[in-house]
Parts: structure tokens; C-alpha cells; sequence
């Protein structure tokens, strides 16, 4: 059996546990060591490090402190990696913990993050999906269940420090053309609320001033939410300082790609098998820049879709050049509005387009002026058929709104402040 090398409390706040950090920094002390070959298990918080409830209230998610997160367990040394190499990460297997067998998705309020649908959904909006062996279900999405592909949404490398002052100097210059835009552009370094692990004193503020946020995907991996890293899954990570410094979190249960509700697929605390090995010098042998992977051979098997198609033309019918972003947002808010048709409330299909294993394909960029993007909708993992036909829709659920969390009059601060 494999040593757990990290575990966490759930009744514990992460900033209690100097083997849990929220940011990249390369100056963060490795948590614990490993040499190649070996392989362990680490143990996870969700992703905002318990702030989000079991329960029929969306307040928690109109209230996350946004600045706090993701949650990671590491760093985890592997002996001889050096800049330049490629660590190798297999993904033997991945859980729920057994006392918590439940998730939650949701909508983050447009002044508190935001989301790719805000100004359709702009308030804090919630569900929660309880787990059954591999299947999971939502109280608040009734006449659906299918199998859950439980992937980290987050596992990356430390940064060099060349590299961090990349990812800084570009993102505050992007932040810097409309630093007023809510939800923000970018999520700034924000020491107050950082967790840098072992690190203390002078060090970890020092640190703490310029450790890199959590939320996007960059160069090392990150928060790339690949819902087919999955058990059985193979990445190859570059290696940008000694020992690597492999962390993850963010755990989820299912997604639907894209992860377009942000708050975002099910999130869930748990734990996952890893086993690490290197290739010396991989980086410069294959021309590696970003991660690459190989995807599990083991998967539900959803064989039957409903495809939507979106093109680059906004909902008030102006025209973009190519432009993938809004074909898929196109897409996304076809499909909401054909599952209202079988009586969903947009909420309800919003969410379920988030958690449910639905497929994003970019479908087409060359055809000036529309690039075409598609959703696919897996017809299997409702209870109805949910085909077109002759007779037209007929209501199957009795839709109602997902838990809802107005606004508070006094509270106009978004994560864009920190």
C-alpha cells in the first residue's frame, strides 16, 4: 500500500497545515520528498478550502473569499529532477474521501468573479451532487445521473523565478488595460491572504508580495481543469527548478469541458494516487513548452450526443472575426435554452452543462468571419429522451431555480480588488 506523504483535516483550515499552499512561488519549500519510481497519495481540500456547504443556501458561494484560493497540497520533491527535464506523473487512481461523498457547482455572483455566462446568470447561484460509487445525482437537477470521471482540476510544477516574473510583468500588463473591468482580467498578487506551506517571517511575506495566483493555467500546467486527466492518465510536466515541486488540488468528481460555470464543475475534497518518474533533459529532447498528456484508457462510455453549434455573432447579433470564445459561449446558451424545453430553468441546465460530461470542440477557424465551436450534450445521462421529434417538447422535470444568494446592497468588492 502507498504511504500517504500528505494529509489534510476537513475540519482543519488549510492555512493550519504547512503542507498546503495557494500560490506559486519557487521559493516555497517542498513538502515532502520522493525519488523516481515511487509512487504515494496525497489527500485534498476542495478547492476553496472548505468555504462551501452541504446545504440549500447559496450565500457561501456569494461569500467565497476568492482571494483565498485554489488550495494545494505540496510541493512534492522528486530527487534529481533539474530545469530542463520532464516529470513524468501517472495518475493510478483518484477518490472521494469515504465521510465525504458529496460535491457542489456554482455560479459565482458577477461582482464577486464572475463567469463565462455572468451576464446571463450575474448573481451566486448553487448545487449539490451527492455521490454513488461511480454515479452521481443533484436534489436540485432532478431526471439526471451519470458516471463521474474524477480528475484534478489543478497539478502543476514550482515556477522558476524568471518565470514567475514573466507571468507577473504580462498579467499586470493585461490588467493594467482596464483595470476597472467587472469581473476583473486578472487576478493580481495579493499577500494578506496567501498560504506559502513551511515558509515563514520575513520570507514567506516576501514571497507572499509576488507569489503567483492559482486561477489560470500557465507554462508549468495549473489550473488547466482537463476533465480527462483521469485514473489511468499519464502527464509529462516541464521542469523549471530543482526537485520540480509537483502540488495539486482542486479535485472534481465530473465537468463538463470548458468548466464554464467557474465555480465549476463538482468540486469535491478527496485524495489521488500518483506515481512520478523523469525524463533528463525531455524539455529541449521533444520541444516541450507546456504539459502534454496521455489520456486514460478508462472512462464512461457515452456514446450518443446532441451537438450545438455556436458561431462567432453575440447575442446582440454582432459580428466577430474568428473568435472561439464566443462561438462557444453561442453553444453553451443554445443548449441552456433547449433543455428550458423540456422544462429546466436556465439555472438548472447551466449547471448541468458545468458538471455533466459534455464535450467542447473547436470545430472550425479558417471560415472568415465565424469560427464555428460545438457542445456535446451526452443523451444517455437523462432519465427522457431528449431527441427533437415530430410531436415537439414536451415537459418531463418540474424546473426550478437552483438556490439563489442576491447580491448584498453593501458589498460591491470582486477578487479584481485583491
Amino acid at each position: 500500500m502507498a504511504d500517504t506523504l500528505i494529509k489534510i483535516d476537513l475540519h482543519q483550515s488549510p492555512y493550519d497545515n504547512a503542507q498546503v499552499h495557494n500560490r506559486w512561488h519557487p521559493d516555497i519549500p517542498m513538502a515532502a520528498m520522493v525519488k523516481p519510481g515511487d509512487d504515494f497519495i496525497i489527500e485534498c481540500h476542495d478547492w476553496t478550502g472548505g468555504q462551501i456547504h452541504n446545504d440549500d443556501s447559496a450565500e457561501d458561494v456569494r461569500d467565497v473569499d476568492l482571494s483565498q484560493v485554489h488550495f494545494l497540497s505540496g510541493p512534492v520533491g522528486v530527487e534529481g529532477a533539474e530545469p530542463g527535464d520532464l516529470l513524468v506523473v501517472d495518475i493510478l487512481d483518484i477518490g472521494a474521501f469515504g465521510d465525504s461523498q458529496w460535491g457542489f457547482n456554482g455560479f459565482f455572483s458577477k461582482q464577486n468573479g464572475g463567469g463565462f455566462l455572468t451576464e446571463h446568470f450575474p448573481q451566486a447561484q448553487k448545487s449539490i451532487w451527492d455521490f454513488n460509487g461511480m454515479m452521481t445525482s443533484s436534489r436540485h437537477i432532478p431526471g439526471v445521473e451519470f458516471a463521474g470521471l474524477i480528475h484534478p482540476g489543478l497539478i502543476g510544477t514550482l515556477p522558476s523565478r524568471p518565470l514567475l516574473e514573466e507571468w507577473n510583468q504580462r498579467e499586470k500588463t493585461l490588467y493594467d488595460s482596464d483595470p476597472d473591468r467587472v469581473p476583473g482580467l486578472v487576478n493580481l498578487p495579493y499577500a494578506d491572504t496567501a498560504h506559502m506551506g513551511k515558509l515563514n517571517g520575513d520570507a514567506r511575506d516576501r514571497a507572499a508580495a509576488e507569489g503567483a495566483r492559482t486561477v489560470p493555467p500557465r507554462e508549468h500546467g495549473g489550473n488547466c481543469d482537463i476533465k480527462d486527466l483521469s485514473r489511468g492518465s499519464t502527464v509529462y510536466f516541464p521542469v523549471y527548478v530543482k526537485d520540480a515541486g509537483l502540488s495539486v488540488g482542486d479535485l472534481h468528481f465530473s465537468q463538463g469541458d470548458g468548466e464554464i460555470t467557474f465555480c465549476g464543475a463538482i468540486e469535491m475534497a478527496g485524495w489521488i494516487h500518483l506515481r512520478v518518474k523523469l525524463i533528463k533533459d525531455g524539455m529541449a529532447k521533444y520541444g516541450i513548452k507546456n504539459p502534454i498528456f496521455k489520456p486514460s484508457k478508462i472512462a464512461p462510455r457515452y456514446d450518443d450526443y446532441l451537438i450545438f453549434e455556436g458561431i462567432s455573432v453575440d447575442e446582440q447579433g454582432k459580428q466577430h472575426y474568428l473568435d472561439v470564445h464566443i462561438a462557444y459561449r453561442q453553444a453553451c446558451l443554445n443548449a441552456i435554452e433547449y433543455l428550458t424545453k423540456f422544462g429546466y430553468s436556465r439555472s438548472q441546465a447551466y449547471s448541468l452543462l458545468g458538471c455533466a460530461p459534455a464535450q467542447g470542440h473547436i470545430s472550425g477557424v479558417v471560415d472568415v468571419p465565424n469560427a464555428c465551436a460545438t457542445l456535446w450534450l451526452p443523451t444517455d445521462i437523462f432519465d427522457f429522451d431528449i431527441k427533437p421529434g415530430a410531436d415537439g417538447p414536451t415537459k418531463q422535470v418540474d424546473g426550478k431555480e437552483l438556490p439563489l444568494a442576491p447580491d448584498k446592497a453593501s458589498d460591491q468588492t470582486s477578487d479584481k480588488d485583491h
